[in-house]
């Protein structure tokens, strides 16, 4: 089994700019790291290789990068990009070569099909080396083989397990012929109360009142998208309430009108942290969790759940309150999540499993 690690995804959305929105809270984080998503079909590979390598050294080491190619034709030609989901992840190879060239200090001269840079070098280098942890996210052909040259850490979202364990079967052979291994993590909802029925019928409240018509038209607007990921989601659910637990304890309702991340994690504690730790038992080592709302479900998850696992360095908590603009929630997260993600399972002299986490 890897390394699990336990990551909370802070942030708002719909959707001030990334970059900014992290670095103005650099100075008033210590050891929050932040996950930065950017486009690598809006910006030039040498660019962002300079942000991230800036942002890296004012916050000494705590930025991390997810890099999304995008899976949405209409939403992509709002920022200028007319290419088709192969010439998306094309370009995307040919600027995490340029890029991890870059991090390395190396003077890159590349030709490409889209991108093509003379004379390209890094005058400082960042503080993590050889770069910040990538994160990536896709399910088709054309992005897994990205995943297997270039990427730290794929990203799944919410499958049954079964489906998890075929897709990270894939990543490792396609990474191993590249020579690489990759990590792995999940990104999915949770909905954790003290007993299983509470949970339930706080799951069964997010779509109490979502009518037919409004999942119809969500359902219309996920069929136009590109995205193999995104299909797999609609699949889970069909776009019916009748089925929505697909596989024990996971709920495909936030699927119903909410692109993307459509799972959730229900249950009382014990048996949403046993959840968790059978996808540790896949190979899953990071898990990227959001709720509804946010800030609350992110202090029921480090109190009720991660005591349940077994985790070191837990953080204190102390009294909160919670606060009401989205900025407010992103800076009060920030409260919670306070170490550096690295991590670690040891086996004592008892032979029982102990899990190191730093918390995003």
């Amino acid at each position: 089994m890897q390394k699990p690690r336990a990551r909370v995804q802070v942030g708002v959305v719909h959707k001030q700019d990334t970059w900014i929105v992290a670095a103005s809270l650099i100075p008033v984080t210590q050891r929050l790291r932040f996950l930065v998503a950017f486009r690598p079909s809006i910006m030039s590979p040498s660019l962002s290789a300079r942000m991230a390598a800036t942002f890296d050294q004012i916050s000494n080491g705590r930025i991390v990068l997810n890099v999304v190619t995008g899976g949405d034709s209409e939403e992509l030609a709002k920022d200028g990009v007319f290419l088709d989901h192969d010439q998306r992840y094309e370009l995307t190879d040919e600027f995490l070569t340029i890029w991890r060239s870059l991090m390395l200090g190396e003077q890159v001269n590349f030709t490409g099909r889209h991108l093509k840079v003379q004379g390209a070098k890094l005058q400082f280098s960042p503080v993590q080396k050889p770069h910040p942890t990538l994160y990536f996210g896709g399910s088709s052909d054309a992005a897994l083989k990205v995943v297997a040259k270039h990427i730290d850490v794929y990203l799944t979202w919410g499958e049954p397990p079964q489906q998890v364990a075929e897709k990270i079967a894939k990543v490792r052979r396609l990474a191993a012929e590249q020579g690489r291994t990759v990590r792995f993590g999940i990104r999915m909802h949770v909905i954790v109360r003290e007993t299983a029925s509470q949970a339930w019928e706080a799951a069964n409240d997010l779509i109490k009142y979502v009518d037919d018509k409004t999942i119809a038209a969500a359902q219309q607007r996920f069929a136009r998208s590109e995205s193999e990921g995104q299909r797999r989601m609609v699949q889970l659910n069909q776009g019916s309430r009748e089925q929505l637990e697909i596989s024990p304890n996971l709920w495909s309702g936030v699927g119903l009108v909410r692109g993307g991340a459509g799972t959730a994690l229900v249950g009382d504690s014990d048996t949403v942290a046993a959840r968790m730790l059978e996808y540790t038992d896949l190979g899953i080592d990071t898990f990227v969790l959001s709720g509804y709302p946010h800030l609350e479900e992110a202090y029921r998850v480090a109190e009720l759940v991660f005591p349940r696992l077994p985790l070191q360095n837990l953080p204190t908590f102390t009294p909160h309150q919670v606060l009401n603009n989205s900025y407010s929630e992103f800076v009060a997260k920030s409260d919670l999540l306070h170490s550096q993600p690295t991590a670690s399972k040891e086996v004592s002299d008892d032979n029982s499993t102990q899990i190191k986490v730093r918390f995003f």
